[in-house]
């Protein structure tokens, strides 16, 4: 439409409300109002006729931005427009018949799309967003992995490559909270810790905090990482199955009736009957360095005396009780098991088992008091048991142990609308964990079994405020933690802050003081058979304190015409940490000592979108280092973890129903400890100073690509194909030392994965 064409539109819009204000004819058809939106932001608006075709309303100020008109539009309409990229936007109706709640169900304003890629945005508030079910393509993925796609975010790695130790600004696994529908989960992972063990395909979004997180969250000094799946009824069943060169499953999320609804998911390894180049490369990389990896018997028995499978499922109930109010109800189970057994030429040998289990609930009432208040409530239960037994025929020995965690959690939340600009959160949580902890050893007769119980009440609020323009937003609130057994009172102010100016650019500050009381430590090295050696533990007030963090970040964001530029710089320091928690492989490994760890890092991002292309470079600096008072004369030392330099290269390109990837990702390696030159003959070894040396840097080439088709009316098919560490690159990603008795000390290597195709295939109906 030419400029001549444009300004009669809007004469016509003029000229409507010229003549017809104060009256009901003043409103004017939704479609027209849309056309002149389409014509004057240079933008694509998309929907179905049906969805606007009785709709009239008054038409959104002149002066309005692109944002600013859709939100009067929705405001005006309860209809709900969704922004695809920076030209195309779907306008839906709302997935509940009610629509009287969109006034007080205000969505987060989003500040980037498709931040890397498709499928990922990042809020005004500087949480970021994960949406599973638009999401494109990532290097190295055939299909979506949940917490692999995580670690793609600047500021966040895993010095390992287990997303059971995702490493978030300096921290350890343990103080992520990780949460799956409101639940704390324990156990994130299959192939104990090499991939997520949610389904991607039922996840409707995950939202992933840094810093200046809501006061409604406890816990979790590092960071925050919420999973949910999709809150509303669906209309017409969706339905899907797949498989990988891992495991099958299958989803699907159905209408029981118009108040009712289901969504159910499952999932199960094929490994203990089928072997493939995947399985054997993830088995190798478990079994690195652990006691079953140093079995004399030679690789080949080995892999025919072991057995290993995993499975998960999940269940999401969806009740809408009147216009009003709703109640959810969610479960969820997952499970690693390993069999393994050895045995010499004389039939003499070991029979060893591992399982790790976990099974969680919740019931989530909603209500809406009236037009500006909302109240909702949950109770949940969540276990997590890790068992291993290890049977030694030959001397009659065996030695079982046990870890379990047992979470009880209650919260009532509120949440009030002053106006269109102004909310308050406020509510109360209360958590009841308990831990207990087992070793069980014959031959000579052992035991050792510890149970440990806190309860906690937490007492919170906060305001939030979005601007008219939506240029201005800020949060601040505060935390109170009363835990009873250690008569500990903590408060926890939070915030967040951001300004946009000069069109393009947004300022940003966080801030937040967190505390946690339930930590893992690694009593022995060798724990579980060194596969899984980490156990989870509670504050007690003495040899393990609480964890307390603070931290500080401040960034600057610039956005324009698919140009995305951002650079953060942040400082935070945890105290209370025990060494036994750090995993120590060197002159510390067997002391007990707190401490704490202070980390100032910086992270870059550059990331540029054309029409079916997108590419991006991150880079990440940081100095973490340790400080104990009673360890290396109270001086600081490079944390295990201080990955300093850390880069991403990444590209994906989308072309009709392809979709191709790849990505180069680089690190500096990680520290360790060099033994003495100087030693003696007792078998103990003496070292330099602690983590004054560094691994050979780590580098991998990843490659992705998935296909889309149509099998049949109503049925998509979906194959996928990837490849992590294409060159095969020998990264070694952990170093330690070991010596028998007065023999040669020996170096132990722990190697990264090597190269690793996957392959997936999908039907989704």
């Amino acid at each position: 439409m030419n400029s001549f064409k444009r300004n009669i539109l809007y004469f016509i819009v003029g000229f409507s409300m010229c003549c017809f204000s104060q009256s009901n004819k003043a409103k004017i058809p939704l479609k027209t109002i849309l056309k002149s939106v389409e014509e004057t932001f240079n933008v694509r608006i998309s929907f179905a006729d049906e969805t606007i075709e009785t709709i009239s309303i008054l038409p959104p100020n002149q002066n309005f931005t692109l944002q600013q008109t859709l939100d009067d539009i929705s405001k005006k309409t309860g209809l709900i427009f969704n922004v695809l990229n920076e030209r195309f936007i779907a306008l839906e109706k709302p997935k509940t018949n009610d629509l009287s709640n969109v006034k007080l169900q205000r969505l987060d304003e989003v500040f980037v799309q498709n931040y890397l890629t498709k499928g990922i945005s990042k809020s005004i508030d500087g949480t970021i967003e994960i949406s599973p079910q638009k999401f494109g393509i990532l290097p190295g993925l055939s299909e979506p992995d949940i917490l692999q796609t995580i670690q793609t975010l600047p500021g966040i790695t895993s010095v390992d490559e287990r997303i059971s130790n995702i490493n978030i600004r300096g921290g350890t696994n343990d103080q992520n909270l990780i949460l799956y529908e409101g639940i704390r989960m324990y156990q994130t992972g299959h192939f104990f810790g090499l991939i997520s063990a949610f389904n991607p395909y039922l996840t409707q979004n995950v939202n992933v905090s840094l810093n200046g997180t809501r006061t409604k969250y406890g816990s979790g000094v590092s960071s925050l990482i919420s999973i949910n799946n999709d809150d509303n009824i669906t209309e017409k069943t969706k339905s899907g199955a797949g498989f990988n060169l891992l495991s099958v499953d299958g989803y699907s999320s159905f209408k029981l009736s118009d108040k009712m609804g289901l969504q159910v998911s499952a999932r199960r390894s094929y490994t203990d009957a089928l072997l493939t180049p995947t399985y054997d490369n993830y088995l190798e990389r478990i079994f690195n360095n652990s006691q079953l990896s140093n079995n004399n018997s030679p690789q080949q028995q080995l892999q025919q005396n072991e057995s290993f499978f995993f499975y998960d499922a999940s269940l999401k109930f969806l009740y809408d009780i009147d216009k009003k109010s709703k109640l959810r109800v969610n479960a969820i189970t997952i499970f690693n098991q390993l069999d393994y057994s050895a045995n010499d030429d004389f039939n003499q040998g070991t029979t060893s088992n591992l399982s790790q289990k976990s099974y969680a609930a919740n019931v989530t009432y909603d209500r809406r008091i009236n037009k500006s208040t909302e109240f909702n409530t949950q109770i949940y239960f969540s276990n997590y048991q890790l068992f291993g037994s290890n049977v030694i025929n030959q001397s009659n020995q065996s030695l079982t142990q046990e870890n379990v965690v047992n979470d009880f959690g209650l919260r009532a939340n509120f949440l009030k609308s002053v106006d269109n600009h102004l909310s308050i959160n406020y509510g109360y949580q209360f958590n009841d964990i308990s831990v207990s902890d087992l070793e069980d050893v014959s031959n000579p007769n052992f035991r050792r079994f510890e149970r440990n119980v806190l309860s906690t009440h937490g007492v919170y609020g906060e305001a939030e405020f979005t601007s008219v323009s939506k240029n201005t937003y800020g949060r601040v609130g505060l935390r109170g933690n009363y835990i009873g057994k250690l008569d500990a009172l903590l408060f926890e102010p939070r915030f967040s802050f951001s300004q946009k100016f000069l069109s393009y650019f947004k300022f940003e500050i966080l801030g937040e003081i967190k505390s946690q009381s339930i930590t893992q430590f690694i009593d022995l090295q060798q724990d579980f058979f060194g596969i899984e050696k980490r156990r989870w533990q509670l504050s007690n007030g003495n040899d393990v304190p609480i964890l307390k963090s603070n931290q500080f970040s401040v960034g600057i964001n610039y956005k324009n015409n698919g140009l995305l530029v951002s650079a953060e710089a942040y400082t935070k320091k945890v105290s209370g940490i025990s060494a036994e928690s750090q995993g120590f492989q060197n002159q510390f490994q067997f002391v007990n000592a707190d401490g704490d760890y202070a980390i100032k890092g910086i992270d870059f991002l550059f990331n540029k979108q054309f029409k079916n292309f997108s590419t991006w470079f991150s880079y990440s600096f940081s100095k973490n280092n340790y400080r104990f008072q009673s360890l290396n004369n109270n001086e600081e030392f490079p944390n295990n973890i201080d990955i300093q330099h850390v880069i991403n290269i990444s590209s994906a390109y989308v072309l009709d129903n392809l979709k191709i990837s790849a990505g180069l990702n680089w690190h500096s390696g990680r520290p360790f400890t060099e033994p003495s030159e100087n030693q003696f003959n007792s078998g103990t070894i003496l070292y330099k100073s602690p983590n004054d040396e560094r691994i050979e840097d780590y580098m991998r080439l990843d490659i992705s690509a998935n296909y889309n088709f149509e099998v049949a009316k109503n049925v998509n098919g979906e194959v996928g194909f990837s490849i992590l560490n294409v060159f095969d690159e020998d990264n070694t990603i952990n170093r330690f030392f070991t010596r028998n008795g007065t023999e040669p000390i020996v170096q132990n290597n722990e190697s990264a994965l090597g190269f690793n195709p996957n392959f997936s295939f999908r039907l989704k109906f």
